[in-house]
């Protein structure tokens, strides 16, 4: 749930907006309506472990928000000297006649700061001699307006009218919202550095952000993701990701309320519920405790013929959510992760949910850095961690998931979007989902195993994945892998070509 913005004497502030000088709140617990969660949190914004967040202006009028656990630092108030202007960004929006699809036209964007050295990082604090974007001179969490947004302005209605003169040609001003989210102030870190209370708290920030960016008219769709690494085009080191409030429905989205459309018209059943059911009744004697319905009690998918625990694609699953690598998955190691409980976004998370969010992500996010790495060398996978939440209007079908994927096939190569996915979005996978689940699942804990292998590999029988109730002290540990040899296999023929 959003959190409950208070001023500083702990009244709730107008509309929960905050000025300039800095608005303190806390976040509501999860699972509490809005309402329920201004009057549970009243007087206790200063526990030890709450969600607090300070809402504050940059020197040309960009909004940031600090997210802290328990009481905020002094400095959060510590005002942007820079001499900045007001920017004035300016974008379209392009209507493509053959797809449907929006194209965002943002010419300004090529200004943007591009791959500074470390000590001129516009994420990092400020210090004596070099101001950033954050002020302050640590923090835990900061969200702040982008400075070169692709979508910027106050939304309002749909901004794209009817182009009834012009049908090839619809256009219309880019309004929408871009932020960057700051996960934390330590460059050299990384989101799968951080410990689980942090985590958490960007989930919180994450919630807000959603809650707040969706309830403001024209928003179609909140989106929260990250890019990490140079080869996915990564223009600033520090960790970081972004969250858009979208004025239109985006293609994947579009195509997904499709087929759920598709599939309740002919089973009666959500297409989502059903996906994650299957998944995890292709593992099901391995799920310890687990059921193979659906949250309404809905009956599992028909598993495929065929499928053995030893071939599931699960990687991962708690008691609340659930990691697998897709059946037909695009890129050669994705994952999706979802709750098992489906809900249409982040605010409809419970505090069960919430609370085993942590341990789970960051397990799955080490095991991508793991995938190819060994013994002589560490190699940080580049991946895009695509947070799908229901767009206005179809929250009752759509649900709240992950999608996780690099672009690394193998330790020395890249996936390249070539002429059959870019020209027809049509994907090759060179890695066998199967395969890319069990190379996951043997990457837990106890480390990497080897980090190549040969194209459309199937997993061996016997292969356990890791999952059940997640234990209390961290993840749970996976089937103990393979010694690493820092030896690479010779590549296939298929390989060697591309």
């Amino acid at each position: 749930m959003a959190p409950t913005v208070t001023d500083a004497t702990g009244q709730p502030g107008a509309s929960g907006s905050a000025d300039a000088s800095g608005t303190t709140g806390t976040a509501a617990p999860a699972g509490l309506s809005a309402q329920a969660g201004a009057s549970t949190q009243a007087g206790t914004s200063r526990q030890a472990g709450a969600t607090t967040r300070t809402v504050t202006e940059l020197a040309d009028g960009r909004e940031l928000i600090y997210y802290d656990r328990g009481t905020p630092p002094t400095d959060r108030a510590v005002a942007d000297l820079r001499p900045l202007d007001a920017v004035a960004p300016s974008s379209e929006v392009r209507q493509d006649p053959m797809t449907g699809a929006w194209v965002t036209v943002a010419a300004h964007r090529q200004a943007r700061t591009y791959h500074p050295p470390a000590d001129e990082c516009p994420l990092c604090p400020s210090r004596e001699g070099r101001l950033s974007e954050i002020p302050a001179g640590d923090y835990q969490v900061a969200v702040f307006e982008n400075r070169f947004p692709s979508l910027a302005g106050e939304p309002g209605t749909h901004p794209v009218p009817p182009a009834l003169d012009d049908p090839l040609h619809s256009r219309g001003p880019g309004v929408g919202r871009c932020e960057v989210v700051c996960f934390t102030a330590d460059h050299d870190a990384s989101f799968a550095d951080l410990d689980e209370d942090h985590a958490r708290l960007v989930l919180d920030a994450w919630t807000d952000r959603t809650a707040e960016l969706s309830a403001l008219p024209g928003v179609r769709q909140v989106y929260c993701f990250e890019n990490r690494g140079t080869e996915i085009g990564v223009t600033l080191a520090h960790p970081h990701g972004q969250v858009y409030a979208l004025p239109f429905v985006p293609p994947r989205t579009a195509k997904m309320i499709d087929r759920a459309a598709r599939h309740r018209a002919a089973t009666g059943r959500n297409l989502f519920d059903d996906l994650v059911a299957a998944e995890r009744a292709s593992a099901d004697s391995l799920i310890a405790g687990s059921s193979a319905v659906g949250p309404a009690g809905s009956p599992a998918a028909d598993s495929a013929p065929g499928d053995r625990p030893e071939d599931s694609r699960v990687v991962l699953a708690g008691e609340h959510w659930t990691a697998f690598v897709p059946f037909a998955a695009r890129w050669p190691y994705e994952v999706h992760l979802f709750p098992n409980r489906r809900v249409p976004d982040f605010t409809g998370l419970n505090e069960d949910e919430r609370a085993e969010f942590p341990r789970i992500y960051l397990d799955l996010l080490r095991r991508f850095d793991r995938l190819f790495s060994d013994g002589d060398r560490q190699v940080r996978a580049p991946y895009i961690a695509a947070w799908h939440q229901a767009p206005a209007g179809h929250e009752d079908e759509l649900a709240l998931h992950l999608e996780l994927f690099t672009v690394r096939r193998t330790a020395d190569k890249l996936k390249y979007l070539a002429g059959t996915e870019s020209g027809m979005e049509a994907f090759m996978n060179d890695v066998a989902p199967e395969f890319a689940a069990r190379r996951l699942r043997d990457v837990g804990q106890t480390g990497p195993a080897n980090p190549t292998a040969p194209t459309g590999t199937t997993p061996a029988a016997g292969s356990t994945p890791a999952v059940g109730p997640a234990s209390p002290t961290g993840p749970t540990p996976a089937v103990d892998p393979a010694p690493a040899t820092g030896t690479t296999p010779a590549p296939t023929a298929e390989e060697a070509q591309r």
